[in-house]
């Protein structure tokens, strides 16, 4: 999840776009970058890092008079975090900025390459710009070209283009990705939130997707499929706080919400239509693994023991996962031809990454799943895979998480397909629910609303069960994880089956049962489960597709065609729940007590 802003008038560019994207650091602090065209000569810069090696780095340069102009902060996807892969992106004359994934990249990269181009970073971004020169040479108009490379753009996308071609013109286009263009008098501004433009533009207009055009001479000319169209501005936010979150009462809030859409960003060039592909991997890396470890901490550590039951059941590979703190000291035996896997949502983590090195030590092959590149722990591993899930603000992960969990999924079909241990339908089932994952992550009001109505009840008693089974076992660890971090309510999650083995000694009114009932896995044993704890008088919370009498609280599924369907919709519920039952109990639910969002210690 990167940040674009944009601008075209007559004010010092460079200020509005360093001052825009500091409020877009949030988004993504790999890499930055401007571009400005004024006299008919474009001038750039580029800098890895933060933000303020890029202030650093321009300091001297000052712009004046009308000229156009892009800036973006990169939250790295495809390609290392270098000034090379740093945006804006240079064709022979044109520059552009992007958020998203060109799906096809690398089909368009191939063509173009066989055209003559040279690409010389690692990012499908790239090949937005070249594609554009491309028609250009072919007599097109400016826009008309812009519009056929829109055209063969597919994935998610806000990009922004300018070139020496036509230089009072940004070109502009989105799909998928957030875009917004404000208006003050004749100065135009684009930016992917509402804060970089807050105290600069009066009115806005949010860009729908598949909207395109272009800006000049203080206009906006905008089109869809059907052609050109009118549109409505808005009077602009004066709030910056709540503008960052994009009208949620708190991050945390907001992250659980784009989850759908960060997971169709995950899943983007990796799911195909019969086949999952990962251009991090080759099937020579893979060779001769007969096992895999899986070390992580904390919500990690849940994705991990979720994928444990996939890498069984769909690859036939032994699969054991191990709490990084715990590992680093038990003297583990390590198997060269095991696969060590590293699971962090910062790629700091102290323990995991001091795990790692031990693996590394021992000579076993290593693959990190984490969320930023160039972190500690993806740097020390032979191979990595990033989530793409963006910068997670809030404290208590809910996106890094799912889309750690997907990725996980992902790479159990990818081997168990290399092994030959599914046949192609059952690899053709699990993509066909892959795909429809984000509609299982999608909030609706209804939902909501309901799961605030009944936490006003969760507010006492003397703990928390979140109980499942199989990979539902795991997401009851972190269903009640969640809970703890954010409400301070104790909670724990436990097996379903393993309640009569002691816990249900707990037992009573006062107990409060959070139940994962999924149709597809053991629901019959996992309802003679909870009717165990309802004969004893526990507070049952049930979630399931099917109603079950026995509850005293219900919420109903609806995605009941595979397990993970299940997994991930009752993933968002028991999110809600936490988030609802926190802010009734009046706590601060970005910044828990006690926590931090990346633990670099030991």
């Amino acid at each position: 999840m990167c940040g674009i802003v944009g601008y075209i008038g007559p004010k010092e560019k460079k200020e509005i776009l360093l001052d825009g994207l500091k409020e877009l650091e949030y988004r993504g602090y790999d890499s930055a970058g401007i571009a400005i065209i004024e006299k008919k000569k474009l001038n750039n810069f580029k800098a890895v890092g933060k933000l303020e090696n890029l202030a650093n780095k321009t300091k001297d340069y000052h712009s004046s008079g009308f000229g156009v102009a892009i800036g973006h902060t990169r939250w790295a996807t495809h390609g290392k975090p270098t000034e090379l892969n740093a945006h804006p992106h240079l064709g022979e004359k044109s520059f552009v900025v992007h958020n998203g994934i060109i799906e096809n990249y690398q089909e368009l990269k191939h063509k173009l390459q066989k055209s003559g181009v040279t690409f010389v970073s690692q990012t499908d971004t790239e090949t937005i710009v070249h594609l554009f020169e491309y028609y250009q040479k072919q007599n097109m108009q400016a826009f008309e070209a812009f519009k056929k490379t829109v055209d063969e753009l597919e994935g998610a996308y806000a990009t922004l283009l300018i070139s020496e071609v036509e230089p009072d013109t940004i070109f502009f286009a989105k799909n998928g990705s957030p875009m917004l263009v404000g208006f003050d008098a004749q100065d135009i501004y684009f930016a992917s939130s509402d804060t970089p433009i807050i105290g600069k533009a009066k009115e806005v207009y949010y860009l729908e997707d598949g909207e395109y055009g272009y800006a000049k001479d203080g206009v906006i000319r905008l089109y869809n499929e059907n052609g050109e169209k009118a549109f409505t501005k808005q009077p602009l936010s004066k709030d910056k706080a709540s503008a960052q979150k994009d009208g949620f009462r708190f991050f945390m809030e907001k992250e659980i919400y784009e989850q759908s859409r960060v997971m169709s960003e995950t899943m983007m060039g990796r799911v195909n239509d019969d086949s999952i592909y990962f251009e991090e991997l080759d099937s020579e890396f893979l060779k001769d693994i007969s096992a895999i470890k899986i070390c992580a901490c904390g919500t990690s550590y849940h994705s991990a023991l979720a994928s444990s039951y996939l890498f069984e059941r769909l690859a036939r590979i032994p699969c054991v996962v191990e709490i990084a703190s715990e590992f680093r000291y038990k003297e583990p035996l390590l198997d060269k031809n095991t696969l060590f896997i590293t699971i962090s949502q910062s790629g700091e983590t102290a323990d995991t990454l001091e795990a790692l090195k031990m693996a590394k030590r021992a000579g076993l092959k290593s693959l990190s799943i984490c969320n930023v590149d160039n972190s500690s722990i993806v740097r020390e591993s032979d191979k990595a895979i990033l989530t793409r899930a963006g910068i997670e603000k809030g404290v208590a992960s809910t996106k890094a998480f799912a889309t750690q969990t997907m990725v996980l999924w992902m790479l159990s079909v990818y081997m168990a397909s290399l092994k030959g241990t599914i046949s192609q339908d059952v690899v053709k089932g699990e993509i066909d629910a892959m795909i429809h994952t984000p509609k299982a992550l999608l909030v609706n009001d209804d939902l909501h609303t309901k799961i605030h109505r009944l936490s006003k009840r969760y507010l006492h008693g003397h703990g928390f069960f979140f109980i499942g089974r199989d990979i539902f076992f795991p997401l009851a660890l972190e269903g009640a994880l969640k809970l703890k971090e954010i409400s301070y309510l104790h909670a724990e999650g436990y097996p379903a089956g393993e309640m009569k083995h002691g816990p249900i000694a707990l037992a009573d009114s006062h107990l409060f049962t959070v139940a994962l009932m999924p149709r597809t896995i053991h629901y019959e044993k996992i309802k003679s489960n909870v009717e165990e704890l309802s004969a004893r008088d526990a507070t049952i919370l049930a979630i399931s597709p099917l109603p079950f009498n026995l509850a005293d609280d219900f919420v109903q599924t609806h995605y009941d065609s595979h397990p993970m369907l299940e997994f991930f919709e009752m993933m968002v519920i028991t999110q809600l729940l936490a988030l609802e039952i926190s802010v009734r109990l009046g706590n601060d639910v970005d910044m828990p007590r006690n926590l931090a969002k990346s633990v670099t210690v030991e």
